[in-house]
């Protein structure tokens, strides 16, 4: 199903492409530029919080798609995470590395502003802490912001915390231990997570296979885990290498039906969102015996990091609930085996469940805080 609001007719409308989500915004500054689009998946557990993506979208659909995509994910996040929050999530679409400034930040947060707390927003690829602290300025909505400012800073640290819990309990179901010592992980993307997940790895004892279009990203990752860390010149090859699992962390559907025919690990968990490139690839997974960690199950340490910013932030709390990942992914995974189904089908149900049993109590988060009867 695919839509381009900027051409004359469209196979799906708007309303039917987002029937889903409870409000899309779109956002239009001719004098600074800016060009976002904010979309609130659900409020029914709370606030609606997620990051806002800076990116070169291809077109306005291509964008629409991801952050529609993306903020349906964060719903499923808060809610398998046990946080009070909704699913929403932001795209600017352009160039970070051309396009980013403070004039075109300031616009974007007061369009955040604008939704009186509905939406929180945060880091995302492309975004940093730093620009956290100018959309600030404009809005009260906002969590990722730098230490200095009394925030969590980079959100990196414990999403990649995370995302190594998850490793550990499906390597216990794999292999029978909750380690990765011995393992070999193939870690797509060494970029703002990647690189903290390969430094966890290697401390565990595993070796990690790495790839990245960043030589940037690379050489850090090389830099800093000179004697563990092997480097291969795309994902072609990392997925096609000798591995006892496979990392995603970069951007999402790295799932293909091509990845998985070619695939020899024994676990797939990483960092990146949406990884499933179309509904059936948990299936096929399945078929060939490869443990599938739900992407939006182990990467939620990072939300439950800014999250934690709306108690005032305190790291050693925030890392000890990231450490309960590891046993929502044990649950996710003795729940597939109960039911007879994939991980991923197991873990939306866990997700729906809360939501459902939940957001009943609750309806519609707004401006003022109340809720809908």
């Amino acid at each position: 199903m695919s839509i381009d609001p900027l051409a004359g007719s469209a196979s799906t409308d708007v309303f039917e492409l987002a029937s889903e989500h409870e409000q899309v915004v779109f956002c239009n500054d001719p004098a600074t530029g800016l060009r976002a689009i904010v979309a609130i998946h659900s409020t029914a557990l709370g606030p609606a919080l997620g990051g806002t993506r800076f990116y070169p979208f291809a077109s306005t659909a291509a964008a629409l798609t991801d952050v529609l995509n993306l903020s349906r994910g964060m719903s499923y996040k808060a809610a398998l995470a046990g946080l009070d929050l909704g699913g929403g999530k932001a795209v600017i679409i352009g160039d970070p590395a051309k396009d980013k400034n403070e004039a075109l930040l300031r616009a974007y947060g007061r369009f955040v502003q604008s939704l009186g707390g509905r939406y929180y927003t945060a880091c995302d690829v492309g975004t940093y802490s730093p620009d956290m602290d100018v959309i600030a300025r404009e809005c009260s909505y906002v969590t990722g912001r730098s230490a200095s400012h009394g925030g969590a800073g980079d959100s990196s640290v414990l999403t990649a915390y995370g995302v190594f819990q998850g490793m550990r309990a499906a390597a216990e179901v794999a292999w029978g231990e909750p380690t990765l010592a011995g393992r070999t992980v193939g870690v797509a993307g060494v970029g703002k997570v990647g690189h903290h997940l390969v430094r966890l790895l290697v401390e565990d004892g595993a070796s990690v296979v790495a790839t990245d279009v960043s030589p940037a990203a690379i050489a850090r990752a090389v830099a800093e885990n000179p004697a563990h860390v092997r480097v291969v010149g795309s994902t072609e090859q990392l997925v096609g290498a000798e591995l006892d699992v496979y990392a995603p962390c970069a951007l999402g559907g790295a799932l293909t039906d091509g990845v998985v025919e070619v695939l020899s690990a024994k676990i797939v968990c990483g960092a990146a969102n949406n990884q499933l490139a179309h509904p059936g690839v948990e299936k096929m997974l399945e078929d060939r015996g490869i443990l599938y960690a739900p992407d939006y199950c182990v990467n939620s340490g990072g939300l439950i990091q800014v999250a934690d910013e709306l108690e005032g932030f305190n790291f050693e709390r925030a890392k000890q609930r990231a450490a309960g990942i590891f046993d929502t992914t044990r649950e996710v995974f003795r729940l597939a085996a109960a039911d007879g189904v994939a991980p991923a089908i197991a873990a939306d149900r866990l997700a729906e469940r809360r939501m459902r049993d939940v957001g009943r109590l609750r309806g519609v988060w707004l401006p003022d805080e109340t809720r809908s009867r």
